[in-house]
């Protein structure tokens, strides 16, 4: 073990996760103080001593504040002397902004990569970013942890048979494919147009699907247009059960309400980011074990691709 103590601190945006991390760990979150001024701006205050220590910030970047949260939080414990700082991101925003796709557009992931970095942190975490290049933006060691065992676990609890692992587009087979071939089963792909930014349309399928319960994989849940559009022509196509997985459950403006009505049986998401009164179709199920070992295993200088 390194000879520097080990700290977690929590964000305001995810308290709930970072108490379950520190649970597991057997430690207190550390004491700090999230200051929002009348003018909107904010200010952190670390109320214990982290000179030499080993410290990990708990924050999704689920939005412009996260992320401006996070960066002075960095600061404040670059500068009271912290050995070593880490990013505990379990969503990291903008990762869909990691390339150019049309003239004068910003790279925003390589943006928030630089603002990590200049803002003291010695190392980032997080769980299957939506853009694994994203690593590549960095000049500090990244950990993009996969959270696709953990799901498929769930699934093998249901006791499906004869199910098939379905990509909801071309984009996420590769990763579907993968997953298929662990859970010994066959891939189907989901062949579908995108008129328009966060709407989607599914065209045809790929694979056989009829009289077979089949299992939705993909790195989020946004609008849901992807898996409800995959769902409707699973079904028409002859498929019984239709299930999804994601890691991550964005959920943004009437996705709930929208997969409740939807052929989808059950959706099964993470606590990546806080969810609020989930019920009905959707389960959460809980990253602070995958997170807090990721984090012992850092402190302690041990492999964290053991895990995965």
């Amino acid at each position: 073990m390194n000879g520097f103590n080990l700290k977690v601190f929590s964000g305001s945006c995810h308290e709930s996760l970072a108490l379950e991390i520190g649970e597991r760990l057997g430690i207190k979150l550390g004491e700090r103080e999230v200051v929002r001024f009348a003018n909107g701006e904010k200010n952190i205050r670390i109320l214990e001593n982290v000179r030499g220590e080993d410290c990990f910030v708990i924050q999704p970047t689920c939005n412009d504040e996260n992320i401006m949260e996070l960066l002075i939080f960095i600061d404040a414990l670059k500068r009271a002397s912290a050995q070593r700082i880490t990013a505990v991101i379990p969503w990291y925003g903008y990762a869909r902004q990691d390339r150019k796709t049309s003239p004068r557009e910003p790279i925003t992931a390589k943006l928030v990569a630089r603002l990590l970095e200049t803002a003291g942190a010695n190392r980032v975490v997080a769980i299957d970013l939506h853009s694994g290049q994203i690593q590549g933006f960095f000049e500090i060691p990244f950990d993009n942890l996969s959270a696709g065992k953990f799901l498929e676990k769930e699934i093998v609890k249901k006791g499906l048979k004869d199910f098939v692992v379905v990509a909801p587009d071309a984009g996420a087979a590769k990763a579907c494919t993968k997953i298929a071939q662990r859970l010994n089963t066959d891939l189907a792909i989901i062949n579908k147009t995108r008129p328009k930014d966060n709407a989607c349309e599914a065209v045809s399928i790929i694979g056989e699907v009829q009289g077979r319960d089949c299992v939705l994989f993909d790195d989020m849940i946004d609008t849901g247009g992807s898996l409800i559009a995959g769902a409707c022509a699973l079904k028409k196509a002859g498929a019984l059960r239709i299930l999804a997985c994601s890691t991550h459950g964005v959920f943004s403006g009437k996705a709930l309400e929208n997969l409740q009505k939807s052929e989808l049986e059950e959706i099964i998401v993470t606590n990546s980011l806080p969810q609020k009164e989930i019920s009905g179709k959707i389960k959460v199920l809980s990253i602070s074990k995958i997170l807090s070992e990721t984090i012992l295993r850092i402190h302690e200088s041990r492999s964290v691709s053991e895990l995965f």
